[in-house]
């Protein structure tokens, strides 16, 4: 079968430094929409890859006693280092150091030279080689360059200058034409005015520095840095040396750049490729910026985030997964440390890894972890599996239209229904009658689909954990190309059909316990400092708990409670809200167990608890009454006791 292909590029990246947590945004984005595109069945050519000439890079070696290349090599090999560690499944990293790449671009500038759109000239005016950027006097802003605030310089020098002018109304008439040439909507617009201010020949040729490609009929002038890297694209995808691969990838469905680079990708690449007489990408999407705690990065200010160290902790696809499903693509997005371990603990740990975890567990307690007989669905299992058969359509217009947040809410739909499912079939109550026990298996069978089906429509955003989630549902850990296109079988039809084993259930995202840090006790004036009394008694051996006659156990009033409904107390991570049914009167009850307990997980259970404790405000709810539970020393683990054969109201003796 002949597919369908689909090419999308990252930038490339500058290495004048390693790179930060808004490169990672960026080329996460892009492989999460590659990967969509091969479960989609398509033909993907993803590429990314380093742009390494210019003043600023001759510069910044300069001053670290290296030469260019030398600079270029140790930085480069960094970026590779981070795309292998965040799961980036890129098909080629081009470097425009590469032999490849000189050619074409001295090929391409020797074409537009020899049709006489590239003319020699003095040039005269402001540049910011921070940006690598030329600026009319008119186009700066208190006299520094309008892209990044700092000082520009005044060049004078001999230079090749492209005629973008003679372009200008027939870019004009294709982005009119063509509205979803530049997205988002706002990039277009911003692009159209800029136009219409009158676009300017751009010098294509610098004489004051040797860093770059050298222009082929005159060796003193290397090729303007942006020609130079732009052309990349054409380079990668076999413009010169594998016409049949150009022929098959050109143009390119999508290149996803910041925000702040849409003027070159979407102005100065189509003039290029226009003289040339080369077909123009179908997309330029320019997304936002990733700002830390609303403010933008920056070294001076001191909050540039380091990916790698975030990987480290807390693994690549909490990261990446984070950064998909927090941020809508095309606006600025916050990043902060809190939000991050929040998304985990909700979204990764309580809602898919605690559906996961119930799901297999159960399949272990009552079947030994293989799938016994089972029946024809009920009314009770259709919502789940007509929202489940619905969910693939709905997900892939989204993501085709670049909408990966929307996609990502639509799958932790189909989870928080199926943990509701749970709830609603009390499988749990099955599982004590032999009669019911094909009953159970069907409803286990459905949550087994609908995880098959979340294990696939993820992949494209967390994908070792979408094969970790395979391989404990006894499927094949990869998710095939293609594999889209077999989602929402149920029943006889599904994948998994009595005698199926599942694996062992183990945690795919245990819940961060994030503890604050204690403010130190204000001392008075001219005091020396002392050690906290916590630390000073901290040798004395702890006595264990005094002793009890029964009639001070008698003081506590220990009932049964079933819980009738649960929430979470917002703006907290540890507290649930719970209404109870203690037979003769209904209470609410502040409970801290939402880091082991869903409010899905609890409704329907029958716990202990001390009825005759005294009401307390928390967080400004009243709550009457406390839950019994065990946990270990340090509360990695917590178990409610509960009492599931038993009425609300029976007094615990």
């Amino acid at each position: 079968m002949n597919k369908q292909p689909f090419f999308i590029s990252t930038p490339i990246y500058y290495p004048s430094d390693r790179l930060h947590i808004g490169h990672a945004y960026c080329t996460t984005i892009a492989d999460a929409v590659a990967r969509f595109q091969r479960l989609a069945g398509r033909d993907v050519f993803f590429l990314t890859g380093s742009d390494e000439h210019g003043q600023k890079i001759q510069r910044k070696a300069a001053e670290n006693g290296l030469s260019p290349i030398q600079y270029v090599d140790k930085i480069v090999a960094s970026f590779q280092m981070l795309w292998e560690k965040l799961g980036v499944s890129h098909d080629d990293f081009i470097r425009t150091t590469e032999a490849r790449h000189h050619e074409v671009v001295q090929t391409i500038f020797q074409k537009i030279f020899d049709q006489g759109d590239i003319y020699k000239a003095a040039y005269e005016g402001w540049y910011c080689t921070p940006c690598e950027t030329f600026w009319l006097e008119r186009q700066l802003t208190e006299g520094n360059c309008p892209d990044c605030g700092r000082p520009v310089e005044r060049v004078q020098e001999e230079s090749y200058f492209f005629r973008m002018s003679k372009y200008q109304e027939r870019l004009l008439k294709h982005i009119e034409e063509h509205p979803e040439f530049i997205q988002p909507v706002s990039r277009r617009n911003e692009m159209i005015n800029f136009i219409k201010q009158g676009l300017e020949d751009l010098c294509v040729s610098r004489t004051t520095f040797d860093w770059g490609i050298p222009v082929p009929f005159d060796r003193k002038h290397v090729v303007y840095v942006w020609f130079d890297a732009l052309t990349n694209y054409i380079t990668a995808s076999g413009y010169l040396h594998d016409p049949e691969k150009f022929a098959r990838y050109w143009p390119a469905d999508i290149h996803l750049v910041g925000k702040e680079i849409v003027r070159f990708h979407s102005i100065i690449w189509p003039i290029i490729l226009m003289a040339l007489g080369v077909e123009l990408p179908k997309q330029i999407y320019g997304h936002g910026w990733l700002v830390v705690e609303g403010d933008k990065m920056s070294k001076s200010k001191g909050n540039v985030v380091d990916p790698v160290l975030l990987i480290e902790e807390f693994g690549a696809d909490a990261i990446r997964f984070f950064l998909l499903r927090e941020i809508n693509l095309g606006q600025d997005g916050n990043f902060s440390r809190d939000a991050l371990i929040k998304r985990i603990n909700s979204d990764l740990a309580n809602d898919l890894g605690n559906l996961l975890h119930r799901t297999l567990n159960m399949m272990q307690r009552y079947n030994g972890g293989a799938l016994g007989a089972t029946e024809a669905p009920t009314e009770m299992d259709a919502g789940l599996i007509e929202m489940a058969k619905a969910l693939a359509p709905r997900y892939r217009e989204q993501m085709d239209r670049m909408e990966i947040n929307a996609a990502i809410k639509e799958i932790w739909q189909l989870i928080g229904r199926a943990n509701k499912y749970i709830d609603e079939t009390e499988p749990w109550i099955l599982a004590k009658d032999p009669a019911k026990a094909a009953r159970l298996n069907t409803v286990l069978q459905n949550l087994l689909e609908v995880l098959a089906i979340v294990s696939v429509l993820v992949a494209p955003f967390i994908p070792t954990t979408a094969g970790r989630i395979r391989s404990q549902l006894g499927l094949e850990s990869a998710v095939v190309p293609g594999a889209m296109e077999r989602l929402g079988n149920f029943g006889a039809d599904g994948q998994f059909q009595p005698g199926h084993r599942t694996g062992k259930p183990e945690p795919i995202f245990p819940r961060i316990e994030e503890k604050p840090e204690e403010a130190p006790a204000e001392k008075p004036a001219n005091q020396q400092e002392q050690q906290p009394e916590k630390h000073q008694v901290a040798a004395v051996a702890p006595e264990g708990p005094a002793e009890i006659t029964i009639d001070d156990f008698a003081k506590l009033d220990l009932r049964t409670a079933k819980v009738t409904a649960a929430e979470k107390v917002e703006k907290t991570d540890k507290l649930l809200k719970l209404s109870v049914d203690l037979g003769s009167e209904q209470r609410t009850i502040v409970s801290g167990i939402s880091q082991y307990y869903s409010p899905e997980d609890m409704v329907g259970r029958t716990v202990i608890v001390i009825a005759n404790l005294k009401p307390a405000k928390i967080r400004g709810i009243e709550s009457h009454g406390m839950l019994l539970a065990a946990s270990d020393a340090d509360r990695t683990m917590l178990s409610l006791v509960t009492a599931p054969d038993l009425p609300a109201g029976c007094k615990v003796k």
